[in-house]
């Protein structure tokens, strides 16, 4: 009966990853722990769909015009509007309650509220221009097609590590607590050898041998940012994960500049 449950919570976890990671309008049917665990396994998957719709953007408006900086601008543009901003907006949070100085429930409330502050505003403008020098890079190295769908899947594979067991959730609501110590160290190692395989294949096509050292690169920024957070903390949030996913794609994009 476990094993038929725990298959059965796939699908109601795909909903519920592209439903919560995407604006792609889906039924979200369950949201338990069971479908949280499948979610946060799901979200390399729909990162690197959004990462495929991101390279689309950047090939046609770079073969429209020519021009790869404003083709890596609308690219990085298409992200933020697929996502409805949804991981800067926790970037941006993360960074105003690090910002205060505060104590962890006084930094909790800051990154509760709706506002963004001077770090949250310093932070996101600081890391779309990073993201968008670093696909003007890669894009004249010619990756910059598998460098933003590797990218965006290692953004999202930052969320099952965030989510293993283990972990514990800095408030007893929202996202963090839904999702918080759902994911087995097992089923998130499963999860990163499928994405580092399709990065190499894709580096194996493309080429280049930065796409598996960006995958890497991204989950260890990752991992160092969430233990900083932790501690910080206590635990994560739904704002914290939004966070990780940029820090994670952030940080593959500049390995890809640098092929």
């Amino acid at each position: 009966m476990t094993r038929i449950s725990s298959r059965s919570a796939w699908c109601p976890g795909l909903r519920f990853a592209i439903g919560t990671l995407s604006i792609f309008p889906v039924r979200v049917s369950r949201v338990d722990r069971r479908a949280a665990r499948a979610a946060m396994l799901w979200a390399p998957a729909v990162g690197a769909l959004l990462g495929l719709a991101q390279a689309a953007v950047l090939a046609g408006v770079r073969e429209l015009t020519g021009e790869v900086l404003l083709a890596a601008a609308l690219a990085a543009t298409a992200g933020a509007l697929l996502t409805r901003g949804l991981h800067l907006d926790g970037l941006a949070d993360v960074a105003d309650g690090l910002g205060s100085g505060r104590p962890a429930a006084g930094a909790l409330e800051i990154m509760r509220r709706s506002d963004i502050g001077p770090f949250g505003v310093v932070t996101l403008v600081l890391t779309l221009l990073i993201q968008v020098a670093a696909l003007t890079a890669a894009s004249g190295h010619g990756i910059g097609g598998p460098a933003i769908v590797v990218a965006a899947a290692t953004g999202r594979l930052a969320l099952p590590w965030a989510c293993r067991r283990g972990v514990p959730a800095a408030r007893p609501d929202g996202l963090g607590a839904t999702v918080a110590g759902s994911v087995p160290a097992a089923a998130a190692a499963a999860v990163t050898a499928t994405v580092l395989a399709g990065a190499v294949v894709l580096g194996v096509v493309a080429g280049s041998a930065t796409l598996p050292a960006a995958v890497v690169t991204g989950l260890v920024s990752a991992w160092l940012f969430r233990r900083h957070l932790l501690r910080r903390l206590g635990g994560v949030t739904g704002d914290v994960l939004g966070a990780l996913v940029e820090i994670a794609a952030t940080a593959a994009l500049i390995v890809t500049a640098l092929a």
